[in-house]
């Protein structure tokens, strides 16, 4: 398997995933099912609006089932042993201080189908995640940003 096929999760990450596979197989296929029984025992399916919502749905669910599937197949569980001595690897927990604002920033560095900035999950293929890997505590940061370069400090790094 080539490494741009390799799907890098945190175990947390690869638990969520697994989840939703799971629900969406043996419980979300069947509450689908139902509908879509209930939606042809309606009659004529030319213009049958709840048996083409369901049938809709039903395509987008098995698309996110197999999409699940292969990413699953291909994951790799990043360990964030090296956290833990101070480098930051995918899986660790970091804390920045945004030295032009004096802003303290929380996230932990996951791979890209985890990432969700909103949550504090930054990628290690975004400009910030490349930055930071590799980094130890005490050492500045520098990202190029559309608006100009951002400088940040690292002041802490914790495994995952």
């Amino acid at each position: 398997m080539a490494d741009e096929e390799v799907v890098v999760l945190t175990q947390e990450g690869f638990d969520k995933l697994q989840a939703e596979l799971d629900d969406l197989k043996y419980v979300k296929r069947k509450e689908l099912a139902a509908r879509i029984k209930l939606a042809i025992s309606y009659g004529d399916l030319k213009e049958n609006s709840e048996y083409h919502s369901a049938k809709d749905d039903q395509a987008f669910m098995e698309t996110r089932i197999m999409q699940l599937e292969k990413m699953l197949i291909k994951a790799r569980i990043a360990e964030a042993s090296s956290g833990s001595s101070g480098i930051i690897v995918v899986g660790s927990n970091v804390v920045l201080k945004d030295i032009e604002f004096g802003d303290t920033l929380d996230y932990q560095v996951v791979g890209p189908a985890e990432a969700d900035v909103a949550n504090g999950k930054i990628s290690y293929e975004s400009p910030l995640g490349k930055a930071l890997m590799g980094k130890k505590v005490g050492e500045k940061i520098n990202v190029d940003a559309p608006m100009g370069t951002i400088h940040y400090e690292l002041l802490e790094v914790k495994g995952s």
